[in-house]
């Protein structure tokens, strides 16, 4: 069970959205690469990096920051937004990412993204963003047809390395992780799924170690960490607890 720290750039800083809102965020830090390193000293062992530009654009909009959060950190980094080609997926794998995160295009070319986890085994995952049950896409600005479940399962065996799932009704509102829908999601296919937006407090922390939640591979934080609202050592002390409980059963 891994708590994975979230550094979300717009514009070359690291910021916050409400809602998946642009218009609605909250500059936290200027200097994403300290970001990252702080990140490592305080105990994480992975990071989340979003390109929220680039998720809006269709391409890579802060590879400059990104570039600095590789060079300041040893922690595996995995990055999503805006990486809508083989072409790119390679160039960013080739830079030092652990993996990058399929979103919008998981839901246009499947197909992509099955060649992608062929040719890169292991180090593609894949992004489902949901509002009111539904697949959204172009950085949240509109939302599909398509249910969460249904998009999942078309992956089954292709070897895609986890699912990212993001309730965006809880994104950045701190109104606790959408336990009941994750954990259905991850009943629902044999992928690893991650748990995204609303962590808010070290009860869902708790709640990460619970035994229905175990099968998640882990959980992303961000404005809870920026606001001091969780402690990082606490947190990561609860979820090593965990582990040990579980090989200990």
């Amino acid at each position: 069970m891994i708590l994975f720290p979230a550094i979300d750039l717009k514009d070359g800083v690291c910021v916050r959205l409400k809602l998946g809102d642009m218009d609605q965020a909250t500059v936290y830090n200027a200097d994403p690469a300290a970001q990252a390193l702080s990140f490592e000293r305080q105990g994480f062992e992975w990071l989340h990096v979003v390109d929220l530009n680039g998720a809006f654009e269709g391409r890579s909009v802060n590879g400059e920051a990104v570039d600095a959060i590789l060079k300041a950190t040893r922690n595996p980094v995995q990055l999503g937004g805006g990486i809508r080609t083989l072409k790119h997926i390679e160039a960013w794998l080739e830079k030092g990412l652990a993996r990058v995160i399929l979103g919008t295009v998981a839901v246009r070319d499947p197909s992509l993204v099955r060649e992608a986890c062929r040719l890169f085994p292991g180090r593609i995952a894949v992004g489902i963003d949901a509002k009111g049950g539904f697949v959204a896409v172009e950085g949240w600005a509109e939302t599909s047809s398509l249910g969460v479940v249904e998009l999942a399962r078309r992956f089954e065996g292709a070897g895609v390395a986890a699912i990212i799932y993001t309730d965006i009704d809880r994104d950045g509102v701190l109104a606790g992780i959408n336990w009941n829908a994750t954990i259905a999601l991850a009943d629902a296919v044999s992928i690893p799924v991650i748990a995204s937006g609303g962590l808010a407090s070290l009860d869902d922390i708790r709640r990460m170690v619970q035994p229905d939640a175990r099968k998640l591979a882990g959980a992303i934080s961000g404005r809870a960490l920026y606001d001091g609202r969780l402690d990082p050592a606490e947190a990561l002390a609860i979820l090593r607890g965990g582990r040990t409980a579980e090989r200990a059963g």
